[in-house]
């Protein structure tokens, strides 16, 4: 540890790596929802949060085991999942009322075409406006997942087996992977917005 009369101690959340204040700070001065993005291990999590003087507020939250509700036998984790739980969470905002917020990424790197930034344009596409540049959003052929398919038609059956075989387990071929994210899209349009 640093020694010295002027050495400060970082506050515990710093030292945890969980937040950046300087990052926070910029956000709350700017006066809007934020839309924050945490991805675990195996969901993804997108919540509008509201600052107030007490404290954080979550206002709209949505969670990758939602889209197993909806029929999604896909992965909870991958880039397909994040869009539909970022486009899960733009639609209840809508419904709301809310149509503005400005992302949140927390501590995580700022890749171009990272699973955030698919959450990103899953909420941009169910129409609520953040302030964001196209660059750094995945591919659309990425978030359909037409790579996995890809992949999945490379193989053989025997490593086929092997590689999927959670999502056959739950009677998904990964050669059917864009044609069922396409179908839970329009699920959740469907029943979000009426």
């Amino acid at each position: 540890m640093a020694h010295g009369s002027r050495y400060k101690v970082a506050l515990r959340r710093r030292r945890e790596g969980k937040t950046d204040y300087k990052a926070r700070l910029r956000l709350i001065g700017l006066d809007k929802l934020r839309i924050v993005v945490r991805i675990t291990s195996n969901h993804v999590i997108t919540q509008i949060i509201n600052v107030t003087p007490k404290g954080d507020e979550t206002v709209i939250s949505a969670h990758s085991n939602e889209l197993k509700k909806r029929g999604w036998l896909g992965n909870c984790k991958n880039t397909s999942a994040a869009y539909l739980t970022g486009f899960l969470c733009g639609k209840k905002a809508l419904k709301e009322g809310i149509d503005e917020a400005i992302l949140d990424i927390g501590l995580k790197s700022s890749i171009k075409g990272a699973r955030v930034f698919a959450t990103l344009k899953g909420v941009v596409d169910a129409g609520v406006h953040v302030p964001h540049s196209d660059i750094v959003l995945p591919e659309d052929e990425r978030i359909k997942g037409e790579h996995i398919a890809k992949y999945a038609k490379s193989l053989d059956d025997e490593q086929l087996t092997e590689k999927f075989s959670k999502y056959l387990e739950r009677g998904l071929a990964p050669l059917d992977l864009p044609d069922h994210f396409e179908k839970i899209k329009k699920k959740i349009e469907t029943e979000v917005s009426s």
